[in-house]
């Protein structure tokens, strides 16, 4: 039997033997010189951590072209380093799942030392105080999700932990950007060394957000005089400290039961996927599909791993934007989402499953190719209509990758605006094109506001994912019922503030009420819905 930790590598021929790659580095060797002269720091040790950036600069290791690791850190949920790094001494068995059904595995070993970012640790303090006091240290990754950077609620207040971590200062910091401004402060003051600080995130101006994060709580401490005003002039010194765009894509979904037991198969023991209290899905292994794209504006005030070397593209600023841009607003998170929200009012669990249904694959060829190719910003260096074919016809069919509707409409509130407001706005400023001419994207939003319902197509209740404006929206709509008629959106779809553009001076709002109207008019409405505008 095999045990993914470093006394189960060192019987490298049964590994072999399974057909699993090893690191080809000596990570023994890599572990001591990132103890002494560490270079790379990661908050945030999910699965796309796991499954795609530190599999990446495994691959520079591998090259010799590195001779240090990466430390991970967590901030949120600290069950994560307990449960899943610490008993596999850091260690992640990647399998990377093809349309075909074969799978390649991979033991990723760049993750040398993980920690917790929590107070009453106090040798995970010290060692992180540490670590931003060397002057090795080139750079520090994000990858805790787009509600991770904010410091307000939706209705413009900062959170009460912030205003907390305001009032007591750079030493009782819980915020996980109150953390790593906490950390800077402690870099700032043994010698105002460089960095550069990278969100991996994908969100839109990514680097932007976490920059604003960072002087924002760095000023509220000036002003109590926690900090001197040259920590400010530092954090904001782009030679010292560079806040990079960034744009990534790539799905790592939960631990796959099929993946679980097929590598239970080959005998590899302790791989029982866990839930942690802060609902955090993980395993020792990580699932995950084989397209990826990691872009990454190349402005490092202190040296950066080669990660081109790995496929990792670094450019200017201009084009990070549009990549970006073409992939959140017309070529893959606008589908995501259309398919996310109707999958769950038909009863879906696979993103998969809804591509062999013609209807939902006709539903988002529709925002795709017929609405947002029309307005798509083409970044140069990638091309829109092939990663668009590559996201339709590859990667959202491959029924081998278990990503679910559930999951994707996650947050959906905090997404439109990107996903869809952006396309319309570009209808919107076209001298040619107009917005009332869309039909898909109306669609997908109707098809939100009939979610929010968590009601499904049978009429059957269902779990609602979670949102930070769920009770606010579930409050507007809770008269609402099947069979209802002329039911009014209008507090919903009047808020610019979700949509990023107001829906009636579009000339969309009435378009998307009646689709809404259509939508609810008793079981199986849904898919009749769907089925006349998708055709």
């Amino acid at each position: 039997m095999l045990q993914l930790n470093n006394e189960g590598l060192m019987n490298k021929e049964a590994w072999k033997e399974k057909d699993i790659e090893l690191p080809l580095y000596d990570r023994v060797k890599i572990a001591k010189n990132t103890q002494k002269n560490p270079t790379w720091i990661h908050f945030g040790a999910g699965n796309i951590f796991r499954g795609f950036i530190a599999n990446a600069y495994q691959k520079v290791l591998n090259n010799n072209k590195a001779d240090t690791g990466i430390i991970a850190v967590e901030s949120f949920d600290y069950e994560v380093i307990e449960k899943v790094y610490t008993p596999h001494d850091n260690l992640t068995l990647l399998v990377l799942m093809k349309a075909d059904g074969s799978f390649e595995k991979t033991v990723v070993g760049s993750i040398v030392e993980s920690l917790t970012a929590v107070q009453a640790r106090k040798a995970d303090q010290e060692r992180l105080q540490k670590i931003f006091k060397e002057k090795s240290l080139q750079m520090v990754s994000f990858t805790i999700t787009e509600k991770g950077y904010a410091l307000k609620n939706p209705q413009g207040a900062f959170f009460d932990i912030v205003l907390q971590d305001f009032e007591k200062g750079p030493l009782e910091s819980y915020h996980t950007m109150s953390i790593i401004t906490a950390l800077m402060y402690t870099r700032y003051k043994e010698g105002a060394y460089p960095i550069t600080l990278v969100s991996m995130d994908n969100c839109s101006h990514n680097g932007d957000i976490l920059k604003e994060a960072v002087i924002t709580i760095g000023e509220e401490w000036h002003k109590r005089g926690f900090v001197e005003e040259g920590f400010i002039t530092y954090l904001e010194d782009q030679n010292k400290v560079a806040y990079p765009l960034t744009m990534i894509d790539k799905i790592t979904p939960r631990p796959s039961k099929v993946v679980q037991e097929k590598l239970e198969d080959l005998g590899i023991e302790n791989l029982e996927p866990i839930v942690t209290s802060k609902n955090s899905y993980m395993a020792p292994f990580v699932n995950a599909e084989i397209s990826e794209y990691l872009v990454i504006e190349d402005i490092f005030t202190n040296g950066r791993p080669e990660l081109e070397s790995a496929g990792v593209i670094f450019t200017d600023r201009e084009t990070v934007n549009r990549i970006e841009t073409m992939k959140v607003t017309t070529c893959l998170n606008p589908l995501h989402t259309g398919l996310a929200v109707s999958g769950c009012l038909l009863g879906y669990t696979l993103i998969a499953d809804e591509m062999n249904n013609p209807v939902l694959k006709r539903f988002v060829e529709k925002i795709g190719y017929d609405e947002g190719l029309k307005v798509v910003v083409d970044p140069g260096i990638i091309n829109p209509k092939e990663f668009l074919d590559e996201v339709v016809y590859e990667r959202f069919m491959n029924p081998y990758i278990p990503d679910s509707p559930q999951r994707i409409a996650t947050d959906t509130s905090q997404k439109v605006g990107i996903r869809f407001g952006e396309t319309i706005k570009s209808y919107m400023k076209d001298e040619v094109l107009n917005a009332k001419d869309l039909v898909a994207i109306p669609l997908a939003l109707a098809l939100w506001c009939r979610y929010l319902l968590g009601i499904d197509d049978q009429g059957a209740s269902f779990e609602i994912s979670s949102d930070p404006l769920l009770e606010m929206l579930k409050n507007e709509l809770k008269e609402v019922k099947l069979g209802n008629k002329d039911v009014s959106l209008k507090s919903i779809l009047s808020n610019e503030s979700i949509f990023g553009v107001d829906l009636y001076e579009a000339g969309l709002a009435d378009k998307i009420q009646d689709m809404f109207n259509e939508l609810i008019k008793g079981p199986g409405a849904v898919i009749r819905t769907m089925e006349k505008y998708c055709t």
